[in-house]
C-alpha cells in the first residue's frame, strides 16, 4: 500500500466524518421549530429527518460537482491535470483536502457546542479556499470560473451566501402575514392543530432538500480526493459508492441530532407557533430545492435561520430576540474567513511535516480536540428532555 493510498483512506474516512458532524449539526435546519411547536416528538423528527436525507442525498449531484469543479483550479485551460497537482501522485491535493476537512470538522463541533446554527457549509468552502490559497497560491483558487457567466468561488459560494438568507426571510415574511390573513377570525386550537399537521410535510420537505444540497458537499470533496489520487478521472459524475456512503453518514449524523442547534432555532431565536412553523420550513424547502437544482452550494443554516427570523417578522406581536440574532450573524460573517484562516494553517502544519506523517498528525490533533469538545458539553447537557424547556435572554448554551 502506498503513501498515497494511505493518505487518500484519511482523507475519506474525515471527509464521512465531516458529513455525520453536518448532518446533526444541521437537523435543526429541519426539525427545531417542528419540535418547538410540539408537531413532532423530538426522537420521531430526528428520525423522520435522518430517512429524508438519505433519501435526498441520491436526487441530484449537481451540488457534488460544484464542490469537485468550483473551488479549486483541478484542469488547465486545455483540460489536461495541472501538473502541481500530479506531480507527486497527487499528494499535495490530498493534504489541501484532509486540511480542510480537520477544520471543517472542528469548526462543526465548536459552533455546535455553543449553540449556534453556524454553516457547515461556509466551514468548508472557507477551508478549502485558505488551504488552496496556502498550498497552490491564489492562482490555485477558480474565483470566477471561465470568465463568462457567474461560476466559481463567486457565483457559486459567494453569491448564494448573501443572498440565499434574505430570499428565505421575505418569503417567510410574506407567507406568514399572509396565512395570519386568511385564518383571522378562526379559533387558535382549530389553527394550531393544522398546522401542525402541516409542518409534518412542510418539514419533511426540508429535510429531503438538505440531503439533496448538504451530502452532496462531501461527495464532491471525496471525488476531488479521487482525482487527486488518480483513481477518478471524471469531473462531471460522482461513484456510486461515495454517493452510498455520504448519504448514510449525513442521515445517521441527523438521526442523532444536534440538540443543542436545535434549541436555540427553535426556542431561542423566535417564540413560534405552528402557523409560523410550516411558513418557515415552507420557505426554507424552496429556496434549498430551487438552488440545488441550479447547482449552488449555499448554506441550509442561513436559510433555515432567515426563514424562522421572517416568521417572527411577519406575525404582528411576534416576539424575535435580537440578541440572539446578533450571535448568529456574527458567527455567519466570521465563518469563511475563520475556516480560510484554520485550512491555511492546518495545511502548513500537514505540509511541515511532511507527507503520511503530516496528515497523521492532523487527524490525531482532530481526534483530540474533538474529545475535548465533547467532554466540556457534558457539563451542560441538552438532549431530547430538556430541548424545548423555557429559554432564557441571558443563556449561553455549552460555556
Amino acid at each position: 500500500m502506498t503513501e498515497t493510498t494511505v493518505i487518500l483512506a484519511l482523507v475519506v474516512i474525515t471527509a464521512l466524518g465531516f458529513d455525520f458532524t453536518n448532518g446533526f449539526h444541521d437537523t435543526a435546519n429541519a426539525m427545531a421549530t417542528s419540535i418547538a411547536t410540539k408537531a413532532l416528538r423530538p426522537r420521531t423528527a430526528v428520525a423522520l429527518s435522518g430517512a429524508l436525507n438519505l433519501a435526498g442525498a441520491f436526487l441530484s449531484v449537481e451540488v457534488a460537482l460544484t464542490v469537485t469543479n468550483a473551488v479549486v483550479r483541478i484542469k488547465n485551460a486545455n483540460g489536461t491535470p495541472k501538473a502541481s497537482l500530479t506531480a507527486d501522485g497527487g499528494e499535495a491535493l490530498l493534504l489541501i483536502v484532509l486540511a480542510v476537512l480537520v477544520g471543517g470538522v472542528v469548526w462543526n463541533l465548536l459552533t455546535w457546542l455553543l449553540g449556534l446554527p453556524s454553516s457547515s457549509s461556509h466551514a468548508l468552502f472557507g477551508g478549502l479556499i485558505g488551504a488552496t490559497v496556502a498550498g497552490l497560491g491564489w492562482s490555485g483558487v477558480n474565483w470566477n470560473g471561465d470568465g463568462s457567466k457567474l461560476d466559481g468561488v463567486i457565483g457559486k459560494v459567494i453569491l448564494p451566501a448573501v443572498l440565499s438568507p434574505v430570499i428565505a426571510a421575505i418569503v417567510a415574511t410574506a407567507g406568514t402575514w399572509l396565512i395570519y390573513r386568511v385564518v383571522r377570525g378562526v379559533a387558535q386550537r382549530f389553527t394550531d392543530t393544522g398546522f401542525r399537521w402541516g409542518q409534518i410535510g412542510s418539514a419533511s420537505l426540508v429535510s429531503l432538500a438538505h440531503g439533496t444540497n448538504d451530502a452532496q458537499k462531501t461527495m464532491g470533496v471525496i471525488t476531488l480526493a479521487l482525482i487527486a489520487a488518480g483513481d477518478w478521472h471524471s469531473t462531471s459524475s460522482i461513484p456510486w459508492w461515495v454517493k452510498v456512503a455520504c448519504a448514510l453518514s449525513i442521515s445517521l449524523g441527523t438521526y442523532l441530532g444536534g440538540w443543542r442547534i436545535i434549541r436555540t432555532l427553535g426556542k431561542g431565536l423566535v417564540e413560534i407557533a405552528p402557523p409560523q412553523g410550516m411558513a418557515a420550513e415552507s420557505s426554507s424547502a424552496a429556496v434549498i430545492l430551487a438552488s440545488s437544482h441550479l447547482g449552488f452550494a449555499l448554506s441550509t443554516t442561513h436559510v433555515a435561520t432567515g426563514s424562522i427570523l421572517g416568521s417572527g417578522l411577519g406575525k404582528p406581536g411576534a416576539l424575535v430576540r435580537w440578541r440572539v440574532a446578533g450571535r448568529m450573524a456574527t458567527a455567519w460573517v466570521i465563518t469563511l474567513p475563520s475556516a480560510a484562516l484554520v485550512g491555511a494553517a492546518t495545511w502548513y502544519l500537514a505540509h511541515l511535516v511532511g507527507g503520511l506523517a503530516g496528515a497523521a498528525v492532523i487527524v490525531a490533533l482532530l481526534v483530540a480536540i474533538a474529545a475535548l469538545m465533547y467532554g466540556r458539553s457534558r457539563r451542560t447537557p441538552v438532549d431530547r428532555t430538556n430541548v424545548n424547556d423555557d429559554w432564557h435572554e441571558t443563556q449561553r448554551e455549552g460555556v
